[in-house]
């Protein structure tokens, strides 16, 4: 086979990959749309739970009743496909893989979807309840809290990415590692920066009040930290303890 037709050979694989994986979105889309309504509900129970007896959220747009819940089911289409989407990306990049990349890139795949999902998941049922919480209760005495639902989709959105790619700490410092990329004692001794990092993102990120901002900084820390153990059990890297010479 010449290049040119390993070449096509491919990118017709690419195309059949590209396709089969909108098309898997797609169906479990249009499995999901007629119940659009009763999952964006679901979203927003954190804060209707928050807000005082009869409150509730509001709509500024004329096409918002439809259009927000229709984003709703798409990203819930999303994270639902995406075991079958990871699965044709890994059978397209597969075959040009050595045996010892192919069993370290299973685990990452299969561990840095779980660990997303997670943080999405601590955002919705631990700090979500925080924040509204927070932010409900320091609305000045005859202001109704009625945040429109499009507003809410874009915050709830920003946070699960932001919780979900911090679940993501191990992941980077395991691979980091793994590919030599830096050293297991370099990534101790970045710690502090690590620490502080975390709580200049974690504020720039979440509501103003300091839980919330905790709720955030900590498991990044403690992620980092978790990614420098399991990063010395799958890499070949001995450390080396600094050499003390003698006195001359």
């Amino acid at each position: 086979m010449t290049p040119t037709e390993n070449f096509i050979t491919h990118l017709i694989e690419l195309r059949n990959r590209l396709l089969r994986i909108v098309v898997g979105f797609i169906v479990v889309f249009i499995a999901l749309f007629p119940f659009a309504n009763e999952i964006y509900a679901l979203l927003a129970a954190p804060l209707l739970s928050k807000l005082p007896a009869g409150g509730q959220m509001i709509a500024t747009a004329v096409t918002t009743p439809f259009f927000v819940p229709m984003k709703v089911a798409m990203m819930t289409a999303f994270l639902l496909s995406l075991p079958h989407t990871l699965y044709q990306i890994w059978s397209f990049v597969a075959p040009g893989l050595y045996a010892h990349e192919k069993k370290f890139m299973i685990p990452i795949i299969l561990a840095s979807s779980f660990l997303f999902l997670s943080g999405m998941a601590f955002a919705y049922f631990l700090v979500f309840p925080v924040i509204f919480g927070f932010i409900v209760g320091t609305a000045p005495v005859g202001v109704a809290v009625m945040t429109d639902i499009g507003n809410y989709l874009d915050f709830i959105i920003t946070l699960f990415f932001a919780f979900g790619l911090a679940f993501e700490v191990p992941i980077a410092v395991v691979m980091a590692a793994r590919f030599g990329w830096v050293s297991i004692h370099a990534l101790k001794e970045a710690r502090g920066y690590v620490v502080v990092g975390a709580f200049v993102i974690a504020a720039v990120v979440t509501p103003p009040d300091v839980i919330s901002q905790f709720m955030l900084a900590m498991p990044m820390w403690l992620l980092y930290e978790l990614g420098i153990v399991v990063a010395r059990f799958t890499t070949k890297e001995k450390e080396s303890e600094p050499t003390i010479l003698p006195p001359a």
